[in-house]
């Protein structure tokens, strides 16, 4: 029985909760928050740890709000993301307050992962299907003749929408074995009819509504991690033309391997709705899904019993 584990990035979750921080809205019937759904349906999928990483600032609320709760049925560990947490030789340039991005919290996962693993976003509820087919890919493990593999929930773009503004997605070209060939970042994505417009007019002339995107929910294996480390070094060497704000991010990183052709990235459709906290008037959106899907028969109304 192979173990598997969950990471999640959760650094960016902001440190007063009594502010009503969005990631730490409660969203189900018992103060069940987005979070607890996600750990919920990879348990069942079949991971047996958690990884938070978080900031270390947030520690103590964090464990009060949530880790407390999920370490009664998973291992759990916690790493924490630092601006100054930076290989030998460098250090952070003056007066930088931005944090490195999702690479870099990744990365400080390295020490308690030696396993294969999921990412995922803390503020997004990803559905159960992505979690049974990304750890199902992890267990059989395909090699699939490049130096790296990996897997890659595709969502489906109208899925993914919010109906109070525009989102920014990872918008995906795939080939026809279900491989990654590109990733477009694009920003203003709205359907209008049965028309996706946004901001990059060449992503708008292909995208349609049944088009994947990336919402961060990669599956990978300790090798991956160990490149990031070397790789992250490199970015670091190459930051002088905007060192305030330049980020080391997954779906570049992932982007750059493509480019390279060192990386097979199978792209695992999944037919759930995402949602979100994008915009103040989701939330009450997600707490009527949740309601839902609980109405539905999908999850307990007690999450954890």
């Amino acid at each position: 029985n192979m173990k598997t584990t969950l990471i999640i990035m959760a650094a960016g979750i902001g440190s007063r909760f009594g502010g009503g921080i969005k990631q730490l809205a409660k969203m189900g019937p018992n103060g069940e928050i987005i979070m607890d759904y996600s750990i919920y349906d990879a348990k069942e999928a079949g991971f047996d740890k958690v990884v938070f990483i978080i900031r270390k600032d947030i520690e103590k609320e964090f464990k009060e709000v949530i880790g407390n709760r999920i370490q009664n049925y998973m291992d759990v560990e916690y790493v924490f993301q630092d601006i100054n947490d930076l290989p030998e030789g460098f250090t952070c340039p003056e007066g930088r307050t931005k944090p490195w991005g999702t690479g870099q919290a990744v990365l400080c996962a390295k020490s308690v992962v030696d396993t294969p693993y999921v990412i995922i976003n803390a503020d997004d509820y990803y559905g159960k299907e992505a979690f049974v087919k990304l750890h199902d890919f992890l267990v059989e493990h395909a090699k699939m003749g490049k130096e790296f593999d990996m897997g890659m929930a595709g969502f489906i773009l109208k899925n993914t929408l919010s109906e109070n503004g525009t989102v920014t997605r990872g918008v995906c070209k795939v080939d026809d074995n279900n491989l990654l060939k590109e990733v477009y970042e694009t920003t203003g994505i709205k359907a209008e009819g049965d028309k996706i417009v946004c901001d990059n007019p060449e992503v708008e002339a292909w995208a349609k509504p049944e088009s994947n995107v990336s919402m961060n929910m990669w599956a990978g294996y300790p090798d991956f991690l160990d490149y990031l480390e070397k790789d992250f070094s490199t970015f670091l060497s190459n930051i002088s033309d905007n060192p305030m704000k330049k980020e080391y991010l997954l779906p570049n990183i992932v982007a750059e391997l493509l480019r390279e052709d060192r990386i097979n990235v199978k792209v695992l459709e999944t037919h759930d709705k995402w949602f979100g906290v994008t915009y103040a008037e989701d939330k009450e959106y997600v707490q009527n899904a949740f309601k839902q899907l609980i109405e539905n028969g999908v999850y307990p109304e007690k999450l954890w019993k």
